[in-house]
């Protein structure tokens, strides 16, 4: 087990506190755990409050004497609930803050509104995006984390060659695959931000089961066990000459690594072969685009514009009328950070220290989906690959 270093959490802080400066922001209180974790270095059950001035203050209202083993920050004060915030922060010499940010993309309302009975007239901020901007330029430390997950993905697919057979239904190799996973010390969780957008170890579906849309916003999905959950691996058994879609995020030491590879024992029918070669030339394409400066919406065009000029209009990221609008996610801590390649975020642009998965794929229902999944980052020395599995169509025998 690793602890975030204090010397990254008080970087990490203080961008934070650049960007409120520019918003006038007084304090923003931060609840939710990923966003926690990178700013504290845990996920103890508390608040953290971080002064537009001055140092933060995580203020623990559960495992407080764990968070101080854990966490890096200077300061990690017990407190019961909510009301006690004005005398801990009277305390500390902080004055009531009279423009608040917080994380409302992902707080309920009801935290939302105990908020407000604690300080009634203040002004209230929506402070993820800015939040968000902190996480996308990931430091030295989050790339080598991310380095040990690529590194723990690429020996969960080399399993995954030995454990796909006739036969075996898409929860058995699944459920090998998790366990390897675990036993490389994954932590079992691939967090995602989005609201109902749950997510396991990734999505491992066959042939057309492949194709079969969700609801998470992603182009692949799968029938899954039941309606409770109806995405990813389900009881359909392999088959020879259909596509294994292996799309799984490693982790180590809550960051990510996001690969997806198709196998298959026999072969591919020449529609989907075809496909293939086109969705290793969409990432061919994005390689030589995406360089620092570079629009993320125009990246995104520039990449849908040859998958339809190679044939697969409507079937690019998702069947008709299930299609995504992106093909590019931020990794991290949370499998959709920003960076984002897609439709729309024309002002996003690409800079130095992103990390990001990209995804082209391509979906025939009836038949099964095709594609590739790598994740890259953006350095001094340009657009570098943290996944190494080859990227080669695994043929079985």
């Amino acid at each position: 087990m690793r602890l975030t270093p204090a010397t990254e959490l008080e970087h990490r802080c203080k961008r934070l506190q650049e960007m409120m400066a520019a918003q006038e922001l007084d304090a923003v209180i931060i609840v939710q755990n990923a966003d926690l974790f990178y700013f504290t270095g845990t996920i103890q059950s508390g608040n953290l409050y971080l002064p537009a001035q001055g140092q933060p203050l995580y203020m623990v209202r559960k495992g407080a004497d764990r968070a101080r083993m854990e966490s890096g920050l200077k300061e990690v004060v017990p407190f019961g609930s909510l009301k006690d915030i004005p005398a801990v922060l009277s305390q500390y010499g902080y004055p009531a803050p009279t423009r608040i940010g917080l994380e409302m993309d992902v707080m309920p309302v009801n935290f939302f509104e105990r908020y407000r009975k604690v300080y009634p007239n203040a002004v209230y901020v929506d402070a993820s995006p800015l939040i968000r901007k902190v996480r996308m330029i990931k430091s030295s430390y989050e790339i080598h984390l991310m380095k040990d997950a690529a590194d723990q993905t690429d020996r969960i697919f080399q399993r995954a060659r030995e454990v796909i057979r006739v036969g075996a239904t898409d929860l058995e190799i699944a459920a090998e695959l998790e366990f390897a996973a675990r036993k490389l010390g994954h932590q079992g969780l691939t967090r995602m931000r989005g609201f109902n957008s749950d997510l396991f170890y990734g999505q491992i579906v066959s042939g057309v089961d492949s194709a079969v849309p969700a609801y998470p916003d992603t182009p692949l999905g799968g029938l899954g066990l039941n309606t409770s959950f109806g995405q990813s691996a389900g009881l359909k058994c392999v088959e020879a000459n259909e596509p294994v879609v292996i799309d799984f995020a490693g982790c180590v030491d809550g960051y990510l690594a996001d690969q997806t590879r198709i196998f298959v024992i026999g072969q591919l029918s020449d529609r989907l072969h075809r496909a293939y070669d086109a969705m290793l030339a969409v990432q061919q394409r994005m390689t030589e685009i995406a360089l620092p400066g570079a629009s993320c919406g125009s990246v995104y065009n520039q990449c849908l514009a040859l998958a339809v000029e190679l044939g697969y209009a409507d079937s690019f990221m998702g069947a008709r009328g299930a299609q995504v609008p992106y093909i590019g996610h931020g990794v991290g801590v949370e499998i959709d950070e920003y960076p984002l390649i897609a439709k729309g975020f024309d002002s996003m642009t690409l800079e130095v220290g992103m990390a990001f998965a990209f995804e082209p794929k391509a979906v025939f229902p009836g038949e099964g989906a095709i594609g590739i999944e790598n994740t890259f980052y953006l350095s001094n020395e340009g657009l570098k690959r943290l996944t190494y599995t080859s990227d080669e169509l695994v043929i079985l025998s």
